[in-house]
């Protein structure tokens, strides 16, 4: 592995302290009392290269999480639109290690918590929703904007809403296991 593979685990490795550190802030003083500044020195970096690394603070939290989901679905065989995002989903999931499900799970946890970071999100929702339509149309061979794939997208996306908000209050779930059942039972015409 030359320079840029040092240079990527380099980078992830300040991006994850970035985030550990703006967590233990954010439990420790609360989301609106922890600035940038804080989140710097803690993580020990200046606050331009925290800005390298995030737009700005709510971006620590926000639903940009899905750039690994969208990797995974542009890696899947072509097929019906929720049997591509299960196996996406599986990838996506699979490619992470438990550590990094259990933070990312505390992450969009408090996110959903914290009024500002909800409005955020919902902000950003349409434009990662496009994305994944896009996507899907292109493995699923229709048009991004064919209500087909808008519907199984929004069914997709709602099973693993409902699933996340059970793992939420369950943190002893095997959060990936049981998103991949309920897309199994979605994939299945959701029988009784």
């Amino acid at each position: 592995m030359g320079d840029s593979g040092l240079r990527e685990r380099k980078k992830a490795r300040t991006r994850e302290t970035i985030l550990r550190e703006a967590f233990r802030l954010f439990r420790e003083r609360g989301y609106a009392a922890t600035t940038v500044e804080q989140i710097a020195e803690a993580a020990e970096i200046s606050p331009a290269t925290f800005f390298r690394y995030f737009p700005a603070k709510e971006h620590l939290v926000a639903l940009d999480r899905f750039p690994p989901l969208v990797e995974a679905l542009a890696a899947q065989p072509p097929g019906p639109p929720v049997t591509v995002l299960r196996g996406a989903f599986r990838t996506a999931f699979a490619a992470l290690s438990a550590e990094e499900i259990a933070a990312g799970h505390a992450r969009e946890v408090f996110a959903a918590t914290v009024p500002e970071l909800l409005v955020a999100n919902l902000r950003r929702s349409p434009g990662l929703i496009r994305e994944v339509c896009e996507v899907v149309a292109g493995r699923a061979g229709c048009a991004a904007d064919d209500p087909r794939i808008r519907n199984a997208v929004g069914a997709v996306l709602g099973v693993v809403a409902m699933v996340w908000l059970a793992w939420a209050g369950d943190t002893g779930m095997d959060g990936p296991a049981e998103i991949d059942r309920a897309l199994a039972h979605l994939e299945s015409g959701l029988s009784l």
